[in-house]
């Protein structure tokens, strides 16, 4: 294996005024998250809706997951302001706060077809932000600072759809949803300053010469490279028994005795400090490690730590087994997240990196949204206890890949420096 060079330390990467323009347009794409999903769920439970109807509306998040559609097109035609990333992130910022007060004016008691609409719309611009955000993202990071960039994205994103969500919730609470909506899109809107004043890429690069190059010619780079197909067997496989792990979280804390009042305010904070305090543990240790080294301690500690589950289910409601076993899991997802997320961006050729991130990113969700049905039957009918060893289990895979392409993997970490 060939020699690591030097690495610039770590207190030169982590003062990066990169790192804070990553973190606060992060900020930006994870504030519209939350508001077509808790906040919007909850306005329609306020006007009356059933569970049914609120679960269809769920599906206005799809856009989410079909983003890598139009990815190239965000690839071939570059916006004629900002550069060829922020141009398009500002675009839609304007674009989301527009929804946002639009979403504002609608009453769900009297249609809900113009409240889809607005839905749909948000999602749609949160989605192409996205794209052009973790192409920005990847453009602008050099192989030293994948990991703190895949922290800081972690970071802004999780607490800003925290925020957003809390904000919308206790203002409907006293004001009604109305103003909490208005007040929403004008914070949207203040993001635009942070995408105006975000640094450009050092290198740029041409956009390709067509749309069909835009995807004929990414996904020919995916493919060609060295070990190309086993690569996207790990980004598909590196965090499956985290996500079955995950998948069935609230029955199984149900199941094991704590109320859904516990699980809101015990559980769900353990869960998100957990994964805060993860994504910056990660992203440190990642500039130390590099990606080989930190894919397989990240990807084993995740795998480890998915049998502390097995502990509670064992010995029954425990808060203390409780505590440990949702803050050391949720610190060690958080890590094994930036892992993959740095692996991701390695993957990315510049050029292409808006397809290409937006397409590997879908792939590494798959097992996340494909396991709803496996995961319920073990549970049923293996338990609490099998389920989280069956979450080990499959989660050795994904590591054995990882060992198997050491070599290629640790290469990632030198090229397109």
């Amino acid at each position: 294996m060939p020699a690591r060079p030097e690495q610039p330390s770590l207190r030169a990467v982590l003062a990066s005024p990169k790192m804070l323009a990553i973190m606060a347009l992060a900020a930006a794409s994870g504030f519209p998250n939350q508001i077509t999903e808790s906040a919007l769920q909850a306005w329609l439970k306020d006007s009356g809706a059933t569970n049914t109807t609120i679960g269809v509306m769920s599906y206005v998040a799809l856009p989410y997951l079909l983003k890598f559609l139009w990815a190239p097109f965000i690839d071939r035609y570059p916006l004629p302001l900002l550069g060829r990333r922020r141009g398009w992130i500002l675009a839609m910022q304007a674009a989301i706060a527009v929804a946002i007060a639009l979403f504002a004016l609608q009453n769900p008691a009297l249609s809900l077809f113009p409240v889809t609409v607005c839905a749909v719309a948000i999602v749609f611009f949160s989605a192409t932000q996205d794209i052009a955000f973790d192409a920005y993202r990847t453009d602008v990071s050099t192989p030293s600072e994948r990991g703190p960039a895949a922290a800081a994205t972690n970071l802004g994103y999780r607490t800003s759809a925290w925020l957003a969500s809390a904000f919308a919730l206790i203002v409907a609470q006293y004001f009604g949803w109305r103003p909490a909506f208005l007040i929403l899109a004008g914070v949207m809107l203040l993001f635009c300053l942070v995408t105006i004043f975000a640094p450009e890429p050092e290198h740029h690069t041409q956009p390709p010469r067509s749309l069909s190059d835009s995807v004929a010619t990414p996904l020919k780079e995916l493919l060609a490279g060295p070990g190309a197909a086993a690569l996207l067997v790990v980004v598909v496989l590196f965090k499956v028994g985290d996500a079955f792990a995950m998948k069935l979280f609230t029955p199984f804390m149900m199941d094991t005795g704590f109320s859904k009042a516990e699980i809101a305010l015990i559980v769900k904070t353990l869960f998100t400090a957990g994964a805060l305090v993860g994504s910056i543990l990660g992203g440190i240790l990642m500039v130390r490690l590099g990606l080989l080294r930190s894919m397989l301690i990240f990807g084993v500690s995740q795998a480890v730590s998915n049998l502390l589950y097995c502990v509670l289910a064992a010995t029954g409601k425990s808060y203390g087994i409780m505590v440990a076993a949702v803050a050391i899991e949720h610190v060690a997802g958080a890590m094994g997240n930036i892992a993959l997320v740095a692996l991701i961006m390695a993957l990315c050729d510049v050029r292409y990196s808006a397809f290409q991130y937006a397409l590997l990113s879908s792939i590494a969700l798959l097992p996340r949204y494909s396991l709803g049905y496996p995961a319920g039957w073990v549970a049923d009918h293996g338990g609490w206890f099998v389920y989280y060893i069956v979450s080990f289990i499959i989660a050795l895979p994904g590591l054995a890949v990882v060992w198997l392409m050491r070599s290629r993997i640790h290469a990632l970490d030198h090229e397109r420096a």
